[in-house]
């Protein structure tokens, strides 16, 4: 079975040394990442294009909750939320989510002493009856399919342990990625005019196409998914603080004309908060429907309204509007308080997690999905095809030559090493496992030594 091009050492008896080149290099960088790293990114895959589809998923598991049939007029808010509290009346209010569309019904939060701190008890309140129409735990404002899509894909419902494989798929995906281009590329340029390839070359041809046409969705996975990371994200944050790049906090105390009130009850008796005139006061402020209402944490603290998540949004302005003046204490205009860079970073989250363009942003990440493991099945099929005919049935291909860093410029090499430790010190587990590709690159040199002079 022949090798292909770059995978064949120059003839022992060449009198010149090896051209400086960096391809030889970056192949095996891209060998041994594609081997090892490519099960993390290709379960990062699967979770992730599952998680896409989670507001559509959503949507279909909890139709019976979520939708009503429209009937002329609603009640009032504070009528849904006392049928709500009558259902649960042991419970203590947090907030509501109004409906948005006339088929939407009407969600009230409760602080559940059964579930965990983070999670909250969501009612859902037929907005034009009042009639009940379930409960669901909420984290963050997502029902259980959600919560559970995001857990799977972010530490695949492991905990905190489990997200050392989302980080070290995320840390690694640009490199991969990049680097195949750059190979793609040369390989192109190198191979231009040749005859007709064989069942490999269709492979690797399929293979870095496809990875061309992803790079750009590869890249902008990688980078967001990285500011969720354990460690690199860390990093990232400090960075963002640094550099005053975070995202603008809502001051939920009242201005100095008005701290003398003392706050209604959390509690959020219908009688005490005028939840629809608090409405009325947050869109003066420029905050519109869907969004959600967090109650005062504590006496003399404003009521919280803030804009979610709507296909083709790109604001999430906020206000804190007091609750015994009904006036607005404090608010987030998106388009004057976020920075440049806390803008991109917020659309790029809510890109990623398939929220920013509706149906269109969800298809478009579970293409991308689909298409990476396909990549990444043909990278494992190309190491399949260059094993040896001969032999161990268990045999696989061998890696790309080695010596590839000795084939770059001194300068290139010095400029290569202090890159590396910048980046692994960015990124701690891109350098924890690049550390350990050399160390297990050393050893397998050193094992292939002593054979060929036992042999010998």
């Amino acid at each position: 079975m022949s090798l292909p091009d770059d995978t064949i050492a120059p003839p022992p008896t060449d009198p010149h040394p090896p051209r400086r080149n960096w391809r030889p290099f970056v192949m095996r960088l891209h060998f041994y990442a594609g081997v090892l790293i490519a099960p993390f990114i290709l379960i990062a895959a699967v979770t992730g294009g599952l998680y896409a589809l989670a507001p559509s998923i959503e949507r279909v598991v909890y139709g019976d909750i979520l939708t009503v049939p429209a009937a002329e007029r609603p009640l009032s808010l504070g009528d849904q939320i006392t049928a709500a509290q009558n259902a649960f009346p042991q419970l203590s209010m947090t907030g509501l989510r109004p409906p948005a569309a006339p088929t939407e019904s009407t969600r009230v939060y409760f602080a559940d002493p059964a579930l965990d701190d983070e999670l909250q008890r969501a009612v859902f309140v037929d907005p034009y009856t009042g009639r009940v129409l379930g409960d669901e735990t909420s984290w963050l404002g997502y029902l259980p399919v959600s919560t559970w899509l995001d857990g799977f894909h972010r530490h695949l419902n492991l905990g905190e342990p489990g997200r050392i494989y989302s980080e070290l798929a995320a840390s690694w995906l640009w490199v991969v990625a990049l680097g195949g281009v750059a190979l793609w590329l040369s390989r192109t340029a190198a191979r231009r005019g040749r005859g007709r390839p064989g069942s490999r070359a269709r492979t690797l041809n399929r293979h870095g196409a496809t990875g061309v046409w992803l790079l750009a969705g590869l890249l902008f996975l990688s980078a967001t998914g990285i500011t969720w990371s354990t460690y690199a994200g860390a990093h990232v944050s400090d960075l963002r603080a640094a550099m005053q790049w975070q995202r603008p906090q809502l001051d939920t105390d009242p201005h100095s004309g008005h701290t003398g009130h003392a706050a209604p009850p959390a509690s959020g008796a219908s009688g005490v908060i005028d939840f629809e005139a608090v409405l009325r006061a947050a869109a003066t402020a420029g905050v519109q429907a869907p969004l959600e209402v967090t109650l005062p944490a504590g006496p003399g603290q404003g009521v919280t309204v803030a804009e979610i998540d709507k296909a083709y949004r790109l604001t999430t302005n906020a206000a804190s509007v007091d609750p015994v003046t009904n006036s607005v204490t404090g608010e987030i205009d998106y388009w004057r308080d976020y920075s440049g860079v806390a803008k991109l970073a917020d659309w790029g989250i809510r890109g990623h997690m398939g929220l920013l363009f509706g149906l269109l942003n969800q298809l478009l990440l579970l293409g991308v999905a689909v298409a990476l493991i396909g990549v990444i099945i043909g990278g494992y099929r190309m190491w399949w095809q260059r094993r040896p005919t001969r032999g161990s049935a268990w045999a696989v291909g061998r890696p790309p030559i080695r010596g590839g860093l000795r084939r770059l410029p001194p300068a290139a090499i010095g400029a290569l090493v202090l890159a590396a430790v910048a980046v692994g010190w960015f990124l701690p587990l891109l350098g924890i496992s690049l550390a350990a590709f050399v160390v297990l690159d050393l050893a397998i040199a050193a094992a292939k030594r002593r054979k060929e002079r036992t042999d010998a």
